[in-house]
């Protein structure tokens, strides 16, 4: 029996049926695709053809035989694809929310980009003495705002734990799907709009004509800016390596310290339309458990290196360059060196990469292969990317088992992520991997219910008497969202605004009633945290609200009339400078309290469009085909 009270809310919600949003495959396809007409007939077969996708294939670790298994190595934490969101750029045909309509999500939930960065804050801040391995995609549009606060969060944990980040797909290129410098040459599009979308709200005089440069990040930036703002942690310091801020350049790392996390780096950047091929492999030092009698090592792999031919190849076949993960020949020598290092040494070698097995390209998953044969004990792969996580058993090139762990989203349905550790039985060369699913009440979830109820507990409970508001405020806010996601004939038409000017009031209509939700839970979020962060009434509100505090201006942009197209831009700037400055000041916000709710709220929010997204729409992230794909298992084991 399910008691009264604000538990009773989560639970009754977790019963109902429900599909997480769709992120990588048809909208990286969609998204990929250059010609304006080529995108219409696109969209139209992905829509006559969204009720057949099926699951890929998987084949399931069998049950765990007996063995002697010794404990090598402390629990790590492994999250992924936390897809950091910048809202308030100007609007874009890419992820407007008309054709969140047909491919779930180009649009998430107003919590989740004001939000989903505490539920990486929360991961981290819960398990502060054990190294932390982000698997990708850590920011969406890859834009320097999204970086920034990102950065902030990570910040606050280099003195107290190792942490890496692998690139994800959505780490350096557009949307995580292609290269604009190419397409450049060969449409003339997408490449000023990706600075223009990610010009953060609060950006100051500028018009949607003017050229937007540096507000992008690309690869080589965001590799710069890992080595320099994130990448550590104790024994760990990245130092002594500059990297240039122009150029091609081969980078090299070998850490001094032979207790640090991170053992070695090895890369290149590259300048100009090149930037894709740029790639950061990581060789790890996983932490020994008391006695271990080997050491295990695991060699982070950049999934992500797309060339300029490759990148422009799989556009014109109807693919995503960031869909299909690619290693490239200078980064497969790197693996093969640590390979050999770490085979010489007697150490039992793990892979890791943002990419899951099966969407590695092929030739670049042969090449892997070739050197994942030199390895003299079982083979393990921890990947990320799919958002739904599994467990699965592959066939190398050269015919080895490999076991593959795929840890799920912090951005959509399941929210979850996994505390990894390893175990080895030397008499029978079996690796055993554990990889408890998080966060957990002291047993595994079972179900899509127990992690909810894991995370209400954890973080709404944490909250105290605002539980019952933030259910109260925040399914409203995701249903008007979902609601007001406009036609598809809107989105086709607003397509053409490279060749009519009027038609861009469809993307900036959709805009509107995406920041005014934005506006509407900071709002909830400023009064039911009034009592508990002083830290809110010191918010500034920008200038065309002077006078007004920020409930006031709130109601004062939402009730703004829009008028002609340029008034609806005008209008559009000021709500989403608005949203900017009161969203960077609730990311000061630093009492228990006021992270729990605001963590919380990212959780419903995420929960609530999984339950209202169709099932036949959720890119086979549905609990029966994660149980199927093993998602709630939590240990196998794999032989020679």
């Amino acid at each position: 029996m399910i008691e009264s009270g604000p538990g009773a809310y989560l639970l009754v919600r977790a019963l109902t049926n429900g599909a997480p949003p769709s992120v990588s495959s048809t909208g990286d396809v969609l998204r990929n695709v250059t010609n304006r007409f080529q995108l219409m007939w696109m969209v139209l077969c992905a829509v006559a053809l969204a009720g057949c996708a099926s699951a890929l294939p998987h084949r399931a670790p069998p049950a765990d035989p007996p063995g002697d298994y010794v404990q090598m190595t402390k629990p790590i934490i492994a999250v992924g694809d936390t897809q950091e969101h910048e809202s308030t750029g100007f609007p874009l045909h890419d992820n407007d929310s008309a054709i969140d309509t047909y491919v779930e999500v180009a649009q998430r939930p107003p919590a989740q980009p004001l939000f989903g960065r505490r539920l990486l804050e929360w991961a981290i801040e819960t398990s502060p003495t054990m190294p932390v391995i982000h698997l990708g995609d850590v920011l969406d549009m890859s834009c320097e705002s999204e970086m920034e606060r990102v950065t902030k969060i990570f910040a606050t944990t280099r003195d107290r734990q190792p942490l890496v980040i692998l690139p994800g797909n959505h780490d350096g290129l557009m949307f995580g799907i292609f290269n604009p410098n190419v397409l450049e040459r060969l449409f003339d599009v997408e490449s000023t709009k990706w600075h223009r979308g990610c010009l953060r709200g609060n950006s100051k005089d500028l018009t949607l004509t003017e050229s937007a440069s540096g507000a992008a990040l690309t690869k080589r930036g965001f590799i710069a800016g890992y080595l320099d703002k994130v990448a550590g942690g104790p024994h760990s310091r990245i130092t002594g390596l500059s990297l240039p801020k122009s150029g091609d350049a081969t980078f090299s790392w070998l850490n001094p310290d032979p207790d640090g996390f991170i053992e070695a780096i090895d890369g290149n950047i590259r300048d100009g339309q090149n930037f894709g091929r740029s790639f950061i492999a990581q060789k790890l030092r996983m932490p020994a458990a008391p006695g271990a009698p080997q050491r295990v090592t695991i060699i982070a792999l950049d999934t992500n290196q797309v060339g300029a031919l490759v990148s422009s190849m799989d556009a014109f076949r109807g693919l995503s360059p960031g869909t299909i993960g690619h290693l490239q020949g200078d980064q497969i020598d790197v693996i093969s060196k640590w390979v050999a290092q770490a085979r010489s040494a007697g150490e039992i070698v793990v892979f890791a990469g943002h990419h899951d097995w099966d969407q590695i390209g092929l030739a670049s998953r042969t090449r892997l292969s070739a050197v994942m044969e030199q390895v003299d004990h079982p083979l393990v792969y921890v990947s990320a990317h799919t958002h739904r996580g599994f467990w699965s058993m592959h066939r190398t090139a050269g015919g080895r088992d490999l076991l593959e762990l795929n840890v799920s989203s912090l951005s959509d349905w399941p929210i979850a992520y996994r505390k990894v550790t390893f175990y080895y039985d030397a008499r029978a060369n079996r690796i055993k991997v554990v990889a408890d699913l998080m966060p957990n009440l002291g047993k595994p979830p079972k179900d899509d219910l127990e992690l909810l109820l894991a995370w209400s507990t954890l973080t709404c409970a944490e909250s105290g008497s605002i539980v019952d508001p933030a259910y109260q405020d925040d399914f409203p806010v995701v249903k008007a969202q979902k609601e007001r996601r406009g036609t598809l004939l809107e989105w086709v038409y607003a397509g053409l605004a490279d060749y009519c000017d009027s038609c861009e009031a469809p993307l900036y209509d959709h805009a509107h009633e995406y920041q005014d939700l934005l506006l509407e839970t900071i709002r909830q979020t400023h009064d039911a945290l009034a009592d508990d962060a002083p830290e809110l009434q010191t918010l500034k509100v920008p200038e065309f609200c002077a006078g007004k505090d920020l409930s006031g201006c709130i109601s004062a942009v939402q009730q703004a009339a829009r008028g002609d197209l340029a008034t609806r831009r005008a209008v559009f700037r000021q709500k989403a400078q608005l949203v900017d400055v009161a969203g960077a000041h609730l990311d000061q916000l630093k009492s228990p309290r006021a992270k729990a709710y605001m963590t919380c709220r990212a959780v419903l929010a995420a929960k609530d469009d999984f339950d209202l997204t169709p099932d036949d729409r959720n890119a086979n992230r549905g609990e029966s085909v994660r149980r199927a794909q093993e998602f709630f298992r939590i240990e196998a084991t794999v032989g020679m």
